[in-house]
């Protein structure tokens, strides 16, 4: 696995294909008899449709400036005081480059839970449109009645942005999430604080990059890259191939995983799905990270419509590893 299942409410890459790679929508406006944390001015959503409809031309939140950005900066315990008393520092998922947890609790002693993800998939962008934040669309999903995701488009086709995702029993989701969503995008264009530039890091890499068209074609027909998120890329829907890179232990044998050769300076493993369909995925160390964690580049086959004993997902995934290897950034 490389998802954090401590997060729930952000789409899993799965789901996001299924989607159309899209997190999130809109909530009513806010219960102040509600709200326990301290009353700030929260903007109200722009109605100004260039913002809202328009091209995101904005150098300071493309693709490439928001891959080392570090998340926990917008959910520190100085971003949360406007809701309340932080508990503790920010927690950063262990499986994800772009994805932070915090928790605060507001003045009348009820828990908020916030996760951040910077440059995620976000959903529904075109029905749950909800005026602007900061000069990006802003979108809103208000998922049950204590949860709610906020997000700021960076990006459009495919819709990509800044995702706040709360949960808050007995308060205002969304107007919390609101409150925090305004200084995230201010901070996003003022120097924010990124990951430490290392040599060959994965954390800048374009995971549509180390790929063509052309070569996954040989295994998914007309299929064409889409970004999932900032380090994840997808072709194709019930076929796809998808390219990921993620922070995790070292990989090693056991549990499925099997020794494979993807001409990588380190070892590879691959694994064969068990859930009926053809699916395989292949990863290897590309540098060390934080701790004791690494840097790993995953390639995926999935096909929905076929059996693997009546395809060969594990040699599709080779080969496309094989590809993938001399492209990205060495070390």
């Amino acid at each position: 696995m490389v998802h954090d299942l401590r997060r729930g409410r952000f789409l899993k890459l799965s789901a996001l294909v299924a989607a159309g790679v899209l997190v999130t929508s809109a909530c009513g406006g806010p219960d102040l008899g509600k709200q326990n944390f301290a009353r700030t001015t929260v903007p109200a959503a722009s109605g100004d449709a260039s913002a809202s409809s328009g091209p995101i031309t904005d150098p300071a939140v493309a693709a490439a400036a928001l891959r080392p950005v570090q998340p926990c900066q917008f959910v520190d315990q100085a971003s949360l005081a406007v809701l309340g008393t932080a508990d503790g520092d920010p927690v950063p998922s262990t499986v994800r480059f772009d994805d932070c947890r915090a928790k605060v609790k507001d003045p009348g002693g009820k828990e908020i839970t916030v996760d951040v993800q910077v440059g995620t998939g976000v959903s529904f962008a075109s029905s749950k449109g909800n005026g602007q934040v900061g000069g990006l669309p802003q979108v809103e999903n208000k998922d049950s009645g204590d949860s709610c995701t906020l997000s700021a488009l960076t990006s459009r086709d495919p819709d990509l942005g800044i995702s706040l995702a709360i949960d808050y029993a007995g308060g205002d989701p969304c107007r919390a999430g609101r409150t925090l969503l305004a200084p995230a995008v201010q901070k996003l264009r003022s120097s924010p604080q990124k990951y430490p530039e290392a040599k060959g890091s994965l954390i800048d890499a374009d995971p549509c990059a180390v790929l063509t068209d052309a070569a996954v074609d040989a295994v998914v027909k007309n299929a064409k890259a889409r970004a999932a998120s900032l380090h994840s890329c997808v072709w194709g829907t019930s076929a796809s191939v998808t390219v990921l890179f993620f922070p995790s232990s070292p990989p090693l044998e056991g549990s499925g995983w099997v020794k494979a050769d993807a001409g990588t300076p380190n070892q590879a493993f691959q694994k064969q799905g068990t859930a009926g369909s053809s699916d395989c995925q292949v990863q290897w160390q590309h540098r060390p990270w934080q701790d004791d964690r690494v840097e790993i580049a995953q390639v995926q086959y999935t096909n929905y419509d076929t059996k693997p004993d009546q395809d060969d997902p594990c040699g599709k995934a080779l080969g496309l590893a094989k590809q993938v290897a001399p492209k990205l950034p060495q070390p």
